[in-house]
């Protein structure tokens, strides 16, 4: 199966203008059991209340008997189960949770549109794509700013993006390189299966459910028709300064090297997302001076320092390396490290009953995860900061356990030198690409 995926990749990289018309075929027993495979097993079940090792105690007739109502298209997916999830800036974000054995059908679907799309998507985009990560959308940011005529970023926010996808657009789009009516058939049921809240059934007339297994490429599709592709053949070759984009998922920025090209752009960006049903949220899209000669442009005309503008959960501003060379520098943004350190804090504070071992084993594996995401270049001190704020958590939450309080700080740092709490250190270095 593996063979013919890559075989399509292939045709789709070595033929620009290639249609496919039968493909839907792929989506058989031997693959629908290879998904079933690499589906993980804690992820919550959808609405039917069945999970991977209930579906496993009868493999071989499930998976005989969802080809063949594949294959009859009478195939139904259920509606996806909707549940909110907590965000950053104190509010919730929809994730929808389909059924498992719709999450088979949606996986095979998604290697599929996979093979056909990947390899027509640009390098700049960077989420949910294979072998690329938020860090390889940071190098390729700081080398569009530190080594290009980069002068102003547009930083602009997509208004409920997954919520307002315009399916017909979509079909349009994924009809560009397929036109197999099976898989055309199968996208559109799923976009409209509706979805489930506190026991309400709701239509889904536009959108996709965030966390369903092949919404993430839809969405990626998306984007690329509505505003990389368009960036790419239509905007930037009229433009005669430097620009360039950088997308992850819904989030994107944009380089200028002219002002008034990145403020036609802005107002071109928001006619053609209209066109498409998106809309800039314009409370989070800016436009702002900053690269290379902004600093001493601002302070000419008595303006201060540059601003600084965030993407993918660091702040970026403007900074000298020690020998006086222009940097982009980053640091986590103020809101994320909030956010993350209310987290911890209240981890701690429900976990301090647990033995000091197995706390601080705990502790440090939570730890390590968020130091391997915000263990970049120039980020140390804010890490460090974070480190020290959660040992003071820790202070604080076990001398709560009883009403005696059980340490000093003397005695606290005596015990972490038999648990120590794991300290920040950079592992991501920005210039490695």
């Amino acid at each position: 199966m593996e063979t013919k995926l890559k075989r399509i990749s292939e045709i789709s990289q070595e033929n620009p203008k290639e249609v496919f018309t039968s493909i839907g075929h792929l989506i058989n027993e031997e693959m629908l059991r290879q998904c079933h495979k690499e589906m993980d097993k804690n992820k919550a079940a959808g609405l039917d209340g069945v999970n991977k090792d209930m579906y496993d105690e009868n493999l071989d007739a499930n998976l005989k008997r969802l080809e063949k109502a594949l294959k009859q298209k009478s195939y139904r997916p259920q509606p996806v189960k909707r549940v909110h999830i907590p965000k950053d800036n104190g509010k919730t974000r929809p994730l929808g949770i389909a059924a498992y054995e719709d999450k088979l059908v949606q996986q095979a679907l998604k290697k599929i549109l996979e093979a056909v799309f990947e390899p027509k998507f640009y390098d700049c985009m960077f989420g949910f794509r294979p072998d690329r990560s938020c860090h390889d959308a940071l190098k390729k940011l700081n080398t569009m700013i530190e080594r290009n005529s980069t002068s102003y970023i547009l930083d602009a926010d997509i208004k409920g993006f997954f919520d307002n996808l315009d399916h017909k657009w979509l079909i349009k789009f994924v009809e560009v390189c397929i036109k197999d009516p099976n898989i055309i058939r199968l996208i559109k049921k799923f976009l409209k299966a509706g979805i489930t809240e506190d026991g309400v059934y709701k239509e889904t007339e536009t959108g996709t459910a965030q966390g369903s297994g092949c919404s993430p490429i839809l969405a990626n599709i998306y984007m690329h028709y509505v505003l990389v592709l368009w960036f790419y053949k239509v905007v930037k070759p009229q433009f005669k300064g430097y620009c360039e984009i950088v997308v992850y998922a819904d989030d994107f920025v944009c380089c200028f090297q002219y002002k008034h090209e990145a403020e036609q752009f802005y107002d071109l960006l928001k006619e053609r997302f209209g066109k498409f049903g998106l809309e800039l949220e314009d409370s989070k899209s800016r436009l702002i001076e900053f690269g290379r000669y902004a600093e001493v442009n601002r302070k000419s005309r008595g303006e201060g320092k540059p601003e600084t503008f965030d993407f993918l959960g660091f702040t970026h501003y403007c900074s000298r390396s020690r020998k006086g060379y222009f940097r982009v520098k980053r640091k986590t943004s103020k809101k994320k490290f909030r956010a993350k350190l209310k987290l911890f804090t209240e981890w701690v504070k429900q976990n301090r009953t647990l033995r000091k071992k197995e706390l601080i084993e705990k502790l440090n594996i939570k730890l390590s995860g968020y130091y391997r995401y915000y263990g970049i270049t120039d980020n140390f001190t804010a890490m460090d900061k974070f480190w020290r704020k959660i040992v003071r958590a820790v202070f604080i939450w076990l001398n709560r356990r009883s009403q005696r309080k059980s340490y000093t700080w003397d005695r606290f740092y005596d015990m972490l030198k038999h648990y120590p709490i794991v300290r920040p250190k950079i592992y991501v270095n920005i210039y490695e690409i």
